[in-house]
């Protein structure tokens, strides 16, 4: 979510500061905050005008989009205005669509966790470390972005591969007249550096109303056009379907028959339950989550189609039934074994521990699957704070259970290597290395790698650990994995059965005896 607009990329030189004091779309000047002294730097985006006065829709640069806000001229220091030296193509154009289509060596051997009398804890490392770029919430890998594609319209999710030069029209479910909108299915959907469509760098709802939450919207969601000018729009907090007015929505809440998620219940703790929902046979609830999600997520395009993704949604559950908390969607099939494609916790669910709950049953999954996992990437600065925050504590508990397990009589040793944290954890062994530089743990000791873990770093562990009050109980979980790669198989072999006109799709004469027609319903279909 900490997407950066590529204007903030721009040179200032790019910019230039004159005498003039008109404000037009696409220049930058200070902008004073809501609530507070500050005036950073800001870039209009768009410019309306209504009868109480103009309207400036304002992006702060170097701060997160979610910020961005319409102000009014009182707002605005024009004595410090900076106008673009190029014309921006984009800027000053204006569009009425509401949802617009986007175009364009490894740690390896065991090791021994010894105590020290200067105070620390050693994990020795018998190979060398070859190190592993941090995880950046602004940095992908061009192979994958080229191969896999974004995939959040409406699955807020992430890739498949699909036929290339190809479009699909779909009309996104939550009942009412919807547009339809057409998108590419070839390449990444994901637009990194460049948001030069104002429509999508603008907020197009001020608030949602989800059940008993009012919620302000961060970022562009492609609703309908129709919706797109209303203050607040409506959301049944069971089945995600979009309505008008509250009435609108007290109507549907008598007709809905839900109370909780589609799909099956696979956990269940006191108040916190799971919910599995599968993509292709809950299409409509799918499209809802990810039109939903994508309010709060930036860094994520909206595509079509859901069919190769799992849901895991996360409720609490009181008298009235179970309300949704946030959610991680997964690919059903992933070459690149990650184990959440998108996550997130609803705004009025964060900073209580929900987010890192959400991870740690995304590792729980990976678990019972007898495998590592990782999230893809990027990831959002949200999200790359709670991974940092949950590894760390996940791999520390796993060397100091190893430490305290260590035997007096053999050197005060305990062996444990990488791949055994990996095995214990789930966490794939990048992340685990990665995640000892971080912390800046890892230092060379008489000849070899060591972790070298300080007092204040194991104290520092104990009292987040203690704060933790939600986690996962494996007894509690009741889910089986699926081999979907044969089902992929299967499904991608019907594919390419074709039938023309008496001959198959190989070419060869399929008739029979005759010149008639032989097989199912008279036609004879081979692979």
């Amino acid at each position: 979510m900490d997407d950066m607009e590529a204007s903030e990329n721009k040179d200032p030189s790019h910019f230039q500061t004159t005498s003039s004091n008109i404000v037009i779309e696409g220049c930058r000047l200070p902008v004073k905050m809501v609530a507070s002294d500050e005036w950073p730097l800001g870039e209009v985006i768009s410019i309306k005008e209504s009868n109480e006065g103009r309207y400036f829709y304002i992006h702060y640069v170097d701060y997160n989009k979610r910020l961005d806000e319409w102000v009014t001229e009182d707002r605005l220091n024009k004595q410090k205005i900076q106008y673009p030296i190029a014309p921006q193509s984009n800027f000053g154009k204006k569009s009425h669509h509401a949802s617009p289509a986007v175009e364009n060596g490894v740690l390896s051997s065991g090791g021994a966790i010894k105590k020290s009398a200067r105070k620390k804890k050693h994990v020795e490392i018998d190979t060398p470390i070859t190190p592993i770029p941090s995880p950046s919430p602004l940095s992908q890998d061009n192979k994958t972005n080229n191969k896999r594609q974004k995939k959040l319209f409406p699955s807020d999710s992430t890739a498949s591969e699909t036929s290339n030069n190809e479009t699909q029209e779909f009309e996104p479910g939550g009942g009412g007249a919807t547009p339809t909108v057409s998108v590419r299915q070839t390449g990444s959907m994901v637009t990194h550096g460049s948001h030069d469509d104002v429509v999508t760098r603008m907020k197009n709802f001020h608030f949602i109303e989800l059940g008993k939450n009012k919620i302000s919207a961060w970022y562009f969601s492609p609703y309908p056009q129709e919706l797109v000018h209303l203050p607040c729009i409506y959301i049944c907090e069971y089945c995600l379907a979009y309505r008008k007015t509250r009435t609108c929505l007290k109507n549907h809440l008598i007709k809905c028959n839900l109370k909780h998620p589609p799909g099956n219940e696979i956990y269940r703790k006191d108040s916190i339950s799971f919910f599995e929902i599968d993509g292709r046979k809950n299409k409509n609830y799918a499209q809802n989550l990810c039109l939903l999600a994508k309010l709060f997520l930036d860094h994520k395009t909206l595509y079509y189609d859901t069919d190769p993704f799992l849901f895991y949604i996360m409720t609490e559950q009181d008298s009235r039934g179970f309300h949704i908390v946030g959610y991680f969607s997964k690919e059903k099939v992933s070459s690149e074994d990650y184990n959440v494609a998108c996550i997130l916790t609803l705004p009025p669910y964060q900073r209580r521990g929900y987010g890192k709950l959400l991870i740690e049953f995304s590792y729980e999954l990976s678990k019972f699957e007898g495998k590592t996992g990782s999230p893809e990437k990027p990831l959002s600065d949200l999200g790359l704070l709670s991974y940092r925050s949950y590894w760390a504590q996940t791999i520390l508990e796993k060397l100091l259970q190893a430490l305290n397990n260590a035997k007096p009589n053999e050197d005060e040793r305990a062996k444990m290597s990488i791949s055994e944290i990996c095995e214990a954890t789930s966490i794939k062994e990048e992340d685990v290395i990665s995640t000892l530089q971080n912390l800046n743990l890892i230092n060379y000791y008489k000849g070899t790698y060591i972790v070298s873990i300080p007092q204040d770093v194991i104290q520092s562990h104990y009292k987040s650990l203690s704060k933790r009050k939600l986690r996962i109980d494996p007894k509690c979980l009741h889910w089986t994995p699926k081999d979907w790669s044969k089902k992929r198989t299967g499904v991608n072999a019907l594919k390419k059965l074709t039938v023309r006109g008496g001959r198959e799709s190989g070419g060869r004469n399929s008739s029979s005896g005759g010149g008639k027609p032989a097989g199912l319903g008279g036609w004879q279909i081979e692979q």
